[in-house]
């Protein structure tokens, strides 16, 4: 089995804020969960950005846009057409403001009268709670309302546990058969021929502790989402600004570096990465040294990071 079918791992694409740098992109960033590649918001120079950094576009089947502010949704249209030229014939998934199908469909009506290959399938997000928008086999996600100018959601990935091994000693004492033993992995108990019931947790022993990664942007300080993405290994929340422009992050709803690690502090996450910086600052290092005094396992993020969720056993 491929390191890529077995990751758990993020990819940043981008981490400047409204207004892109000759050194940072607008927000972006995909995360790759056993194979599975999801697009988290799609700034200017997105396409670019995955092609630099050796990202798929056939990868992407399911793109996730927070809000319909610019700066996370520019891209789209061009990495779609791109998606377009090259002949793609797989359906495209996009989560967001309802508002958004309305914005894409008229410039692909424009562009191509609205004859392209694929399909692309708009999912409304709710704004009021949280949601679980997607499923399969291997993870789960769920939307999550944030506190910014506008309709904004969170969005956080869990990995789906995988199922326990069977003890090779229960198997022996107990004479379980091949027939059972599916049925016992996937949370059964067993019967005896003498009448035993043998609950499951007595069978089995789990592999390792699924992962989780959250993504919180764009979103002012506020303790309303924290259940959410409680326990998270992984956590990336933005940090626009500096504790010298609080005034200024809580009016543009914003958050600052000391704020981002209260959260992740509250949340009791793993890691915590911090980004969407403001253009105003030219080195992040402030924004970092706050939040490391309140949250010392804080990294802040650059274009091309690579950030991988080693298992653990449980």
């Amino acid at each position: 089995m491929s390191d890529e079918t077995m990751s758990f791992q993020l990819t940043i694409l981008g981490t400047s804020s409204a207004l892109p740098t000759s050194n940072r992109y607008p927000t972006a960033q995909v995360l790759n969960v056993l194979g599975r590649f999801f697009l988290i918001d799609c700034g200017e120079g997105t396409q670019t950005q995955m092609r630099k950094f050796k990202i798929g576009f056939s990868k992407i089947d399911h793109i996730f846009i927070t809000h319909l502010h610019g700066d996370h949704i520019f891209g789209l249209i061009g990495l779609i057409s791109t998606m377009v030229l090259l002949g793609r014939e797989k359906d495209l998934h996009i989560y967001s403001h309802s508002e958004l199908q309305k914005f894409i469909s008229a410039q692909l009506n424009f562009l191509y009268a609205d004859k392209i290959p694929m399909k692309i399938v708009f999912h409304p997000l709710n704004f009021k709670r949280e949601q679980l928008i997607y499923e399969d086999a291997k993870v789960s996600i769920y939307s999550f309302p944030l506190s910014h100018r506008i309709p904004t959601c969170g969005f956080r990935f869990d990995e789906k546990p995988p199922l326990p091994n069977l003890l090779a000693k229960k198997i022996e004492e107990y004479q379980i058969p091949i027939c059972e033993r599916q049925r016992i992995k996937e949370g059964g108990d067993f019967l005896t021929s003498n009448g035993q019931l043998i609950p499951h947790s007595q069978l089995t022993v789990k592999k390792f502790k699924a992962r989780s990664f959250a993504f919180c942007s764009d979103t002012r300080f506020d303790e309303s989402y924290i259940e959410s993405i409680k326990n998270v290994d992984l956590l990336y929340h933005e940090a626009t600004f500096a504790e010298d422009n609080r005034k200024l992050a809580n009016t543009t709803f914003h958050s600052t570096g000391k704020e981002a690690a209260e959260v992740a502090l509250k949340a009791q996450a793993g890691q915590l990465l911090i980004g969407h910086f403001s253009a105003r600052y030219k080195d992040h290092a402030p924004i970092l040294e706050e939040a490391r005094a309140i949250f010392p396992n804080t990294k802040a993020i650059s274009e091309g990071d690579v950030i991988q969720v080693e298992k653990k056993n449980v």
